[in-house]
């Protein structure tokens, strides 16, 4: 009896086939809670590949204030270190709430709900991460050289995760992409 899994026509449709068992996983196929079930499962999962990086900006942030030289920083760069400190935290609130509220209401037939919620959290715990990688950008570079250069080069960071992180996703999804 094997395990392995193979792809079975139609393309178009996430349909797997177990080798030799003849058993069949029909993603395609799936009912509303297996789905769900999925979706939040896949949720998490991608929550912790955001969340290592969170933390270690956040680490970053919080040494910082720490270091001899922080006096010399100038309001501009306070102001700006505060603004990216509260991003990340609150980043970092956002993406572990799911897993936090999973693990409370285990159980409790939320799941779907939950999952709507976490999407949501989500999405802006990723907007917070992006303003405060931008911010952290801009503050280590106003830091070591002029104004203009740090202006120029936080805008190419707010540039790109924006493309990357808002705007591709947004066309994907107006131009009627179904994921199966």
């Amino acid at each position: 009896m094997s395990c392995w899994l193979v792809r079975v026509p139609p393309l178009h449709r996430m349909r797997w086939q177990r080798g030799e068992t003849r058993g069949r996983l029909t993603v395609g196929d799936e009912d509303r809670k297996q789905r769900v079930n999925r979706e939040l499962s896949e949720l998490l999962n991608e929550l912790r590949v955001a969340l290592p990086g969170v933390q270690v900006l956040f680490a970053f942030l919080l040494a910082v204030p720490f270091q001899q030289r922080f006096t010399d920083v100038t309001v501009f760069q306070r102001d700006v270190y505060y603004g990216t400190l509260l991003m990340s935290a609150l980043s970092i609130v956002l993406l572990i709430a799911p897993a936090a509220q999973h693990r409370v209401l285990f159980r409790k037939a939320d799941k779907e709900p939950m999952l709507f919620r976490s999407n949501n959290y989500a999405i802006t715990g990723l907007l917070c991460l992006g303003v405060a990688l931008c911010g952290a950008i801009l503050l280590v570079t106003s830091y070591l050289f002029n104004g203009v250069l740090a202006i120029v080069t936080a805008l190419v960071a707010i540039v790109m995760i924006l493309a990357l992180w808002v705007v591709v996703p947004l066309l994907r999804r107006r131009s009627g992409a179904e994921d199966v």
